[in-house]
C-alpha cells in the first residue's frame, strides 16, 4: 500500500478535533511509508492534511481540476501537483494512483468521492481496500444508515463489510494494510426478493 488517497473537506468544520484528526493522519501516514494522493486544494482539512503530511517529510500528489486553480484553491507547496480538466478525470487519476482510499469528514463533494470508489470495488472494478476515518464520531450516522440498508435488503452485508472503519488513523491505516477482498456477486437474486 504505497499510495492513499484521502477525500476529505475544504472546510475546516465546525470542531477542532477535525484538523487535529487530518493532521495525526497526515503524520501515520509518513510514520508507515505511504504516500499521500488527495484532491490538490490548499485550504480546509484538505490543506491541513497536506501540509501535514509535507512537514513531517513526506510525498503528497495533488489532482485538481483547472477551474479551481483558476479560483486559487490549489495547493502550491505540493511535491506533484496535476491539473485535470474536469471532476470525473480528477477522479479516473486518484484513483488510478492510488492504492486504497480514506473518507475523512466533509460535505458533499467527500461523500460522492468516496462511495463512487466504493461502488467500483463493489462492482470489482478494483479491489483496493475502502475506510472512512470516523474522527469526532462524524460518521456515526451515515454508517447506522448504510446498516438500514442492508436490513432493509438494499446493500449486501458483505458490501457492507468493505467499509473499513475506525476512530484513529493508525488503527485505519492498520486495516486498509491487512484487507483482503472477498469476491461477492452484486446482484441479489431477484427470486427471494
Amino acid at each position: 500500500m504505497k499510495r492513499v488517497c484521502v477525500f476529505t473537506g475544504s472546510s475546516p468544520g465546525a470542531r477542532s478535533g477535525y484538523a487535529a484528526a487530518a493532521q495525526l493522519l497526515g503524520r501515520e501516514l509518513v510514520a508507515g511509508g505511504h504516500e499521500l494522493v488527495y484532491g490538490g486544494g490548499k485550504v480546509g482539512l484538505m490543506g491541513q492534511l497536506a501540509d501535514s503530511v509535507i512537514a513531517s517529510g513526506g510525498r503528497v500528489i495533488g489532482v485538481i481540476p483547472e477551474a479551481l486553480v483558476a479560483k486559487e484553491v490549489a495547493h502550491r507547496g505540493l511535491s506533484e501537483l496535476r491539473v485535470v480538466a474536469s471532476m470525473h478525470e480528477r477522479k479516473a487519476l486518484m484513483s488510478e494512483l492510488s492504492d486504497a482510499f480514506i473518507a475523512m469528514p466533509g460535505g458533499l463533494g467527500t461523500l460522492e468521492e468516496f462511495f463512487e470508489v466504493l461502488t467500483w470495488a463493489q462492482l470489482g472494478l478494483h479491489a483496493k481496500p475502502c475506510g472512512i476515518l470516523n474522527a469526532e464520531r462524524y460518521f456515526d450516522l451515515l454508517l447506522a444508515f448504510l446498516d438500514r440498508a442492508v436490513a432493509e435488503r438494499f446493500v449486501k452485508p458483505e458490501h457492507r463489510g468493505m467499509i473499513l472503519t475506525a476512530d484513529s488513523p493508525r488503527d485505519l491505516l492498520d486495516r486498509l494494510a491487512s484487507y483482503r477482498p472477498t469476491p461477492v456477486q452484486k446482484w441479489i437474486d431477484r427470486a427471494s426478493s
